[in-house]
This record gives structure tokens, C-alpha cells and sequence, in this order.
């Protein structure tokens, strides 16, 4: 019976040639067949963009005639493009720094809550919104009316509660009246009052319907003393005469009359639900002054969309959208942080800002690397959000360079030789921001 074989691999004659293989124990040739696929999918759908976005943007707008750098000169004095530099800025400074801010906080607090799972569930939930859904929510939010934006509606209720509007915005006397503006928007009687003799003060400018429910039919002052009416002086349906109250015109509540002597108050008085009011004897010989404070107008909220607010307040979109994926990265990163280093640290002596500023934040510091850099890349090409949001009238404002790239190449300019340039330019600001995370995962790969 023969042995058994215990030798080791067979050596191949001498002479016999070997063949070639890679660091992975394939043959060059197979994995390039394998790669194939991939090179021509990234040769087609970067590569070829990128350069043929480079030599068109050396050619003027119909793409015919070849104009050197001139688009490049045309872009870096373009004001709006300008612009779009300055706010691409902002967005790759603020943007990412509070997205990861707030994603460290989520992640930090829900780790002590019961609730946690639930926390992290509704915040991530933005991200499963598209940009343009996610637009035209905030669009809504940001309305100016505070009927209609959500933001104002809040802002302003605030403000109501410490800061009561005016009775009767916009209202103005009726032309012809004794009452004359006077400083600082308020009204005041030519004539002086006196008792016996009621001061009829009529206004007008007030809809109807944003009388109140309450409004009565305007009365008639009655007995000896110094009073008067303040009425709107409009009949439903037409009719009636100027500076007389007739039927049907309403009282208005609420109003306060002041009796002025020598720019001096000596006397104020509320209208009734009918509009009639009554001074004390003091306002004998007095002149009657409606305040401005009964016809300010009310507290319409922030312009949000506004030239001033307009980038901070897409920004504010941004964030909603992108602090879950910020807290789920930075979570994951957490739940790796060794424990024992975080107790020994508070069994020295250490408080939790302590622990959390001296060993959470450096040990989390190759995950928080991560979530900016990917957000700085993201906000470079920001552009739903700003198309979206931002209003005609404050577009240039919020102009950012993929907004400007494609409102010049296809949104009205239709200049593709500008846009290429534009695009040449978006890629060699993005392109710092690749190198060195590229760099950063090398470093990574090779501890």
C-alpha cells in the first residue's frame, strides 16, 4: 500500500514561466475586466462632464467661437456671481458647524433619556423629505402674514401678549373733518370742546369686516357734559352724509380720547360700544387728540425672506434637514467610545462638562471630521433649497453658485460658456475639501 502524499505544493519546473499577479492574488487582466464596468460608468458620467464643462466654458454662448478666459474674466466681475462666492462662503462656515453642533448635543443628551429612540426617530425623519418638499415647507413657514406663515404666527402672538395692537389699523379721519394730523401720527380737533355741545368725530378707512363682532350702530352723545362720538363714517350699501351718523354706520369701541390743554393731557376717556365717550369738566376749553396708538399697524412679524434674513433663514431649513444625519454618524460613533475611560474620569473628580469637553469630544473627533467635511461638500452645491425658497424679489441675495450656474446656462441667460466657467469654478472649490478627505481616510487606513 502506497504512503500517503505529505508533501508540500509542487514546485514547477525550472524554466517553467510564471504568471503575473496583483496584490489581491488575481491576474491583472481579470480584475480589469471586473473594473470595466465601473471605469466606463465613472469615465462617462464624471470624467467627460468635467472636461467637456472645462473647454466649453473657453467658448462664447452659442458655443462657436472660441473665446479664451474671457468667461472666467466675466464671472469674477460679475456682481451677482460676487455675491454667490460670499454666500457659498457663509454656507460652508455656518452650516456645517451648526448642523454638527446640534447633531453632538442630540447624540449626547438622548444617550441619558428613556426616551432616546423616539428623539432620534423624529429628528432623522427630515431626511426621508426631499429638498423640494422640503422647500416649499419652509416657503410656507417663512410667509410674512402671520395668518399664513407659521413662523410670524408664533413670533407674533409673543409679541401680542406683552404688546396690545392698535384698536384700528390704518384708520384715518374723514377729509373734511375737524381733526388734523398732528406729531408722531395721532389726530387732533382744530376746534376746542365745551360742555353741551358733542364733538362728533368721524373716521374712515376701516373694512367692515375687520370691525368687531360687538360693533354697534353708532349712538348719539346725550346730556350736558363734554362728550362726543367716534364712528366709521360709511353707510353699507351707500347713502348717507358725510359727518352725520346715520343708520347703519357703527360706533367704534375701544378708542382713546385724549383732551390736551398746552400740549399738556388733562383728561382721556375710552369709546363705548357705541362710540360715545364722555370727558370730565377738566377738558373745558380742551382740544381732542385721537393717539397714533389707535391706528398703528399691527405687528406683522419678521421679513424673513427679506435681503437680510433671507441666507440665515435657508440655512435654518438646512439644518432641520441635515441634523439627523449628523446625530445618527455621531451616534454611532459614541456607542465605540470606551466606557470605563468616561467613569474613571468622573470617579476623579471630573464634571460631566469636564468629561464631555476632555474626552467625549477628542475621542469623537475622527467622527466629527467626517460629518463636516461631508456637509461642507454637500452645501457647495446647494441649490433646491435657495431655487425654492427664496423669493424673486430676494433671489440675488440668496444667490448661491449652482443657482447662478443654472440660471445662466438655462434660467434665462443662456450663456452655457459663462455657466461652464461657473461650473469650473464650483469644482475647484470643492476639489480642497476632497484632497484633504481623501488624505484623512488615508491616515485612517493606515493606523
Amino acid at each position: 500500500m502506497a504512503a500517503p502524499d505529505t508533501a508540500g505544493p509542487v514546485t514547477p519546473p525550472a524554466g517553467t514561466p510564471r504568471r503575473a499577479k496583483g496584490i489581491t492574488g488575481t491576474r491583472p487582466w481579470v480584475a480589469a475586466l471586473f473594473l470595466l464596468p465601473a471605469l466606463v460608468l465613472l469615465g462617462a458620467l464624471v470624467v467627460y462632464p468635467i472636461g467637456y464643462s472645462i473647454v466649453r466654458s473657453l467658448y462664447d454662448a452659442g458655443g462657436s467661437g472660441f473665446v479664451g478666459v474671457r468667461n472666467y474674466g466675466t464671472v469674477f466681475s460679475d456682481s451677482g456671481t460676487l455675491t454667490a462666492v460670499r454666500n457659498n462662503a457663509i454656507w460652508v462656515v455656518v452650516a456645517p458647524s451648526i448642523t454638527t453642533a446640534l447633531g453632538l448635543i442630540f447624540a449626547v443628551l438622548t444617550e441619558r433619556v428613556r426616551w432616546g429612540t423616539a428623539f432620534k426617530l423624529v429628528v432623522f425623519m427630515p431626511m426621508a423629505i426631499s429638498m423640494l418638499a422640503a422647500g416649499i415647507i419652509f416657503r410656507l413657514v417663512y410667509e410674512q402674514d402671520p395668518n399664513q406663515g407659521v413662523a410670524n404666527a408664533v413670533i407674533s402672538s409673543v409679541h401680542d401678549t406683552f404688546s396690545a395692537g392698535s384698536a384700528y389699523p390704518g384708520a384715518r379721519p374723514r377729509p373734511g373733518a375737524d381733526l388734523a394730523p398732528t406729531a408722531g401720527g395721532s389726530y387732533t380737533t382744530r376746534s376746542t370742546v365745551r360742555p353741551g355741545t358733542a364733538a362728533l368725530l368721524p373716521l374712515v378707512g376701516i373694512p367692515q369686516a375687520e370691525l368687531p363682532s360687538s360693533a354697534q350702530q353708532a349712538g348719539r352723545p346725550r346730556g350736558g357734559g363734554i362728550t362726543g362720538t367716534v364712528w366709521l363714517d360709511f353707510t353699507p350699501g351707500g347713502g348717507g352724509r358725510a359727518g352725520v351718523i346715520d343708520p347703519g354706520e357703527k360706533g367704534l369701541k375701544g378708542v382713546t380720547v385724549q383732551a390736551v390743554k398746552v400740549g399738556r393731557v388733562v383728561a382721556s376717556a375710552k369709546t363705548a360700544a357705541d362710540g360715545t365717550f364722555t370727558l370730565p369738566a377738566t377738558a373745558q376749553g380742551a382740544q381732542l387728540r385721537l393717539p397714533a396708538s389707535n391706528f398703528a399697524a399691527r405687528y406683522g412679524g419678521v421679513d424673513w425672506l427679506g435681503p437680510t434674513l433671507v441666507t440665515p433663514s435657508i440655512i435654518g431649513a438646512y439644518v432641520w434637514m441635515w441634523a439627523g444625519f449628523a446625530m445618527v454618524l455621531i451616534a454611532a460613533g459614541l456607542a465605540g467610545v470606551p466606557r470605563e475611560l468616561l467613569e474613571a474620569a468622573r470617579v476623579d473628580g471630573a464634571n460631566e462638562w469636564q468629561v464631555f469637553r476632555k474626552i467625549t469630544v477628542p475621542l469623537l473627533a475622527p467622527v466629527l471630521a467626517v460629518v463636516v467635511v461631508t456637509l461642507m461638500i454637500n452645501v457647495l452645491k446647494i441649490f433646491d433649497l435657495v431655487y425654492i425658497i427664496a423669493p424673486g424679489a430676494t433671489q440675488n441675495n440668496a444667490m448661491v453658485l449652482a443657482l447662478k450656474l443654472y440660471l445662466t446656462s438655462f434660467g434665462g441667460g443662456n450663456d452655457q460658456g459663462v455657466g461652464s466657467a461657473i461650473s469650473v469654478l464650483l469644482l475647484l472649490l470643492v476639489l480642497p475639501v476632497m484632497i484633504f478627505n481623501i488624505r484623512r481616510i488615508r491616515r485612517e487606513g493606515r493606523r
